[in-house]
């Protein structure tokens, strides 16, 4: 909780923080990248960075940290916190980082305020950071020692052993831990990162969803060719495809991420789009190993049957469920196929089972539009669960959609 004297101050200026927030959070990362190149070069997302997604991000959860630290005291937001502690621990990020941030962000928030950063503004700001950078920081703690590494120390030399294509922009890998020890464990819906050299001898790093099931010896995972035009767009992504095959070694985080399948025997919808089908693909693993009885819904759209990664294994895994069901709807489908599952999703003629939990992953439209759909049949919102490839703009949104 904010002192009683912070929390005043922040009530009353957080409306002029808020509306510079954009400003102050692209000052502070210029700032950040001037003093600490590497950075750039070796932890950040280049291409977020150029497309402005992370400096939107980090705006977006700050400002509603601080409104939920002013709105509901005493309440810890952990969907927020946990989301973005989840991510820095598979990017290996450290508490000896935090003071770092801390500078330059406190130094933008002076200086896009002027005047109006007075002493005590600036006290109560930071004594935002620190509440958030504390609770991230002790999160981190435990999602390192879940792992059994040191704070920081998530990364481990893999072993391609197989290498598929899936489609003409998706392929899959299948990895093995190089040292021989045992892969370390992880949940259905988890993702890895991967951390590349490239040609310019910067260090990027990517997460991708793991696609077989919790237990396996060997992990898979499935990577789309994003488009590259301009900036950096897609540069791990095509180092990858173009440069990584079997046999070669790769440096792989533990799985993190929470957007898991839950164990509860309850009804579920896996709704996903595009790529998006990667943890829902880890979910039916785990759902058909575990002879879960209940009704499983699997929605997926794609542009085409060409461009629809793993359909076999989809296809293959409903089939081994005692009540699953596919409903696949192509925005250009081929042959024979109906017009009812051609264009966007559209849940109507779906029947959802009472107490269905519903997990969706794929582009944000495609999300807020099924979860609309599901609202609107009832479902309750606590029982909508989602997974963003990249920096999450939806659950630090301050209206209630964000999960």
């Amino acid at each position: 909780m904010l002192t009683q004297k912070s929390a005043e101050t922040v009530r009353a200026t957080l409306p002029a923080v808020g509306e510079a927030i954009d400003t102050i959070t692209d000052l502070f990362y210029r700032k950040l990248f001037t003093a600490h190149p590497e950075l750039l070069r070796n932890l950040f997302n280049r291409a977020n960075q150029a497309a402005g997604t992370q400096r939107q991000a980090l705006a977006g959860a700050f400002a509603a940290f601080a409104t939920a630290l002013v709105e509901r005291p005493g309440t810890r937001p952990d969907a927020l916190l946990n989301r973005i502690a989840h991510k820095h621990a598979s990017l290996g990020v450290s508490a000896a980082q935090y003071p770092v941030v801390h500078r330059h962000l406190s130094a933008a928030i002076a200086e896009v305020l002027g005047d109006a950063a007075t002493e005590e503004v600036t006290a109560a700001w930071d004594e935002v950071y620190w509440l958030m950078a504390d609770a991230l920081i002790q999160i981190e703690r435990g999602l390192y020692a879940e792992q059994g590494v040191l704070v920081g120390g998530t990364w481990r030399q893999w072993r391609v052993i197989e290498r598929v294509r899936e489609t003409a922009d998706v392929v899959t890998f299948r990895i093995r831990p190089a040292d021989g020890r045992r892969a370390p464990a992880f949940t259905a819906g988890q993702y890895i990162s991967v951390r590349v050299e490239l040609a310019d001898g910067a260090h990027q790093i990517r997460q991708y969803s793991l696609t077989n099931a919790p237990g396996a010896t060997v992990r898979s995972f499935s990577v789309k060719r994003a488009d590259t035009g301009e900036g950096p767009a897609g540069e791990v992504s095509g180092h990858l495809h173009d440069h990584v095959h079997e046999g070669d070694a790769l440096t792989v985080s533990a799985p993190f991420g929470d957007t898991v399948l839950d164990t509860t025997d309850a009804p579920l919808l896996l709704a996903s789009a595009g790529i998006g089908c990667t943890p829902m693909v880890a979910m039916l693993e785990d759902l058909a190993a575990r002879g879960h009885q209940a009704p499983v819904i699997a929605v997926h759209a794609d542009r085409s049957p060409a461009d629809h990664a793993l359909r076999a294994d989809q296809e293959r895994l409903i089939t081994k469920l005692a009540r699953g069901t596919a409903h696949i709807w192509y925005e250009r489908p081929e042959g024979d196929w109906p017009a009812g599952r051609t264009g966007l999703v559209d849940l109507s003629g779906i029947e959802l089972p009472d107490g269905v939990q519903a997990y969706l992953c794929g582009p944000l439209p495609f999300m807020r539009s099924v979860r609309a759909q599901l609202l609107d049949r009832g479902v309750h919102p606590s029982a909508i669960h989602y997974e963003v490839f990249g920096p999450d703009l939806w659950l630090t949104r301050d209206d209630g959609e964000g999960r």
